[in-house]
């Protein structure tokens, strides 16, 4: 069993910055690959970036060159993601998710093929 819990979310105005951490327990070799995801008020669940065991990383088109994913590199139990250059549509519900290795890039995975979900964190973005 793995069990994820992230933190950091929080209201900011646009252009601002904010980090999340999702801290994983658990069987490591179940987590492998970790991404984040995010869901918007009547807006489907999307990825928004992953990184996989060799510290591969892709992300989704809206957020690449703003948003930076990485993990502890000791303990490889934490995952960050680093939000810069924030906009208003932004705001979600950010998630942490992981399963053992990736498949594909985020812009291939659907929620459906990650096996361990965190509660979510809010992040909210005024313009």
């Amino acid at each position: 069993q793995v069990q994820l819990v992230e933190s950091g979310g929080g209201s900011v105005q646009a252009g601002g910055s904010l980090r999340l951490s999702c801290t994983a327990s658990g069987y490591t070799y179940r987590y492998d690959c970790m991404a984040w995801f995010r869901q918007a008020p009547g807006k489907e669940r999307e990825g928004v970036a992953s990184i996989d065991s060799d510290s591969s990383t892709s992300y989704a088109a809206s957020v690449k060159g703003r948003f930076t994913i990485s993990r502890d590199t000791n303990a490889k139990n934490t995952l960050y993601l680093q939000m810069d250059s924030l906009k208003p549509e932004d705001t979600a519900m950010y998630y942490c998710a992981a399963r053992p290795p990736c498949l594909g890039t985020i812009a291939t995975m659907a929620s459906a093929d990650l096996s361990y979900w965190g509660q979510g964190t809010q992040v909210t973005v005024s313009s």
